[in-house]
């Protein structure tokens, strides 16, 4: 996904036990369909490698309608879609098209640099569809920020899920509650996609140095507060923070190993050096990223 920031998300402080910050993030129309960005903000720039976490839609399409997101260019970051409804198809530079459904992980890594575009299938854009869905991108390690570009998917069937005390839980990626993703992070990650049923209750472990939860649909209460859709609450660390949800909900649960090195963020590229920022812009307005074969549209680079 590719989104020009235009501010940051408004943020609330809470007294609350467990909770350090609340972002609830503004709808930025993008053609056609909203995303909603919680991070980065101004008080939670990260949270573990998470440097960016958006909600895409929730949108209806009729038909002939979709999302078209030109080939664009990303360094220094791994992105994940993770889909509740609806169906993309991801191309990209090195000549992988994968379409992706909900249950599904498509993990690309940016590295020295990757271009891809996502669009809406031409069979699923012909019947008209709904779309929900987080992407997330994460920070690579400062050591590995200049590795090979590459890209994998894992069907449903390999996205591990544990149920407990009314909720059900995917491990999308990293660990959690005894259960480990194959997706091939490159540090300490927690990402979880968890459904509480009516009157679930479940506890937030402190295993992770960094964590948040985003509500998806639904509400849930920490302490005597009460966080509903489209709300992020990022939780203090060392704490095992219980959670309830009376009607029942559905979270993304994310967190990890606090970034060592603050990153430097331009457009879709991420970096602890600004200068190979700056290179990757003249990369891209020179044309010398390899491009997406079969799409020959592209985002220009911004005037910013």
């Amino acid at each position: 996904m590719s989104f020009h920031e235009t501010g940051d998300a408004a943020c609330e402080n809470r007294s609350c036990p467990g909770i350090k910050t609340v972002i609830r993030p503004k709808a930025k129309d993008i053609g056609g369909f909203e995303v909603r960005r919680a991070l980065p903000s101004a008080q939670a720039r990260t949270v573990g490698p998470f440097i960016f976490f958006d909600q895409m839609g929730p949108a209806i399409f009729t038909s002939g309608a979709g999302i078209d997101v030109r080939p664009h260019p990303h360094i220094g970051l791994a992105t994940l879609t993770w889909l509740v409804e609806g169906e993309i198809m991801h191309r990209d530079s090195l000549g992988y098209v994968q379409p992706i459904r909900p249950g599904e992980v498509n993990w690309m890594t940016a590295g020295k640099g990757i271009v891809h575009s996502e669009r809406t299938p031409d069979d699923v854009r012909a019947a008209g569809h709904t779309l929900l869905g987080l992407q997330v991108w994460m920070a690579l390690p400062s050591g590995k920020q200049e590795i090979a570009p590459s890209f994998q998917h894992y069907s449903a069937a390999d996205i591990p899920t544990t149920e407990t005390d009314g909720c059900i839980i995917t491990v999308v990626a990293g660990d959690a509650w005894g259960q480990t993703s194959p997706v091939s992070v490159y540090s300490r990650t927690l990402y979880a996609d968890v459904r509480m049923s009516a009157g679930a209750k479940l506890n937030i472990p402190s295993s992770h140095e960094e964590r948040a939860l985003y509500v998806v649909k639904g509400e849930v209460q920490i302490g005597e507060e009460i966080f509903g859709e489209a709300t992020m609450v990022v939780l203090r660390d060392d704490e095992t923070v219980p959670i309830y949800s009376q009607a029942g909900a559905h979270l993304a649960v994310i967190g990890g190993d606090k970034l060592k090195h603050p990153r430097r963020l331009w457009w879709n590229f991420a970096h602890t050096d600004m200068a190979m920022i700056e290179k990757a812009k003249e990369r891209w307005k020179s044309g010398k990223f390899d491009m997406v074969e079969g799409d020959d549209e592209y985002i220009p680079l911004p005037d910013r």
